[in-house]
């Protein structure tokens, strides 16, 4: 009993705060440019073509307490109809091209295609195999390719600034359709 007592009273031992200078003020600066490109939010649908899931590691390590990417207005939806980027990982199977395609075609406009890693960026290590078609712009128009196997979370948050750079300016340069 008494040391049940001791051990509810002693100090809590937890970890450290994570604080990154860096990621902080890219969150920072992206959060200042998606209040101005797309109004509050960034919804992202990802999908999977055939990869070996160390993106798709990172890119859930973005929404995790350590990163918390929320916080800086980019959530990831559950439908490609609620989606404004999609964010492809992997190279292009066979199997998976059909889907793709669908889902492409199930975003709404203005929709944005980025390619994360070297996969689906080229078709990385898979690109000459039988059952791979090759990088996602073999199938569709890519707006920003994030290199890197995998991509570190700096990296893919330093992907999405320059895509709303890049969508700042082909908002107020070209007409509503794509």
């Amino acid at each position: 009993m008494k040391s049940a007592i001791t051990n509810f009273l002693k100090p809590k031992v937890t970890e450290k705060y994570f604080f990154d200078p860096e990621f902080e003020a890219l969150g920072f600066q992206f959060k200042k440019k998606i209040d101005l490109v797309f109004g509050r939010s960034l919804a992202i649908r990802s999908v999977d073509t055939g990869s070996d899931n160390s993106p798709e590691i990172e890119l859930v390590n973005l929404t995790t307490p350590y990163y918390d990417i929320e916080r800086f207005g980019i959530t990831f939806a559950a439908s490609p109809r609620h989606a404004d980027v999609l964010m492809i990982s992997g190279p292009v199977t066979l199997n998976m091209s059909l889907p793709l395609i669908k889902t492409y075609n199930a975003t709404p406009e203005p929709k944005f295609v980025i390619a994360l890693g070297d996969d689906a960026c080229d078709g990385g290590i898979f690109k000459d195999s039988y059952a791979v078609i090759g990088g996602v712009d073999k199938i569709l128009p890519v707006d920003l390719k994030i290199p890197g196997n995998p991509p570190t979370p700096i990296a893919i948050l330093q992907g999405l600034l320059a895509l709303m750079d890049l969508t700042k300016h082909s908002f107020y340069s070209l007409p509503a359709a794509r």
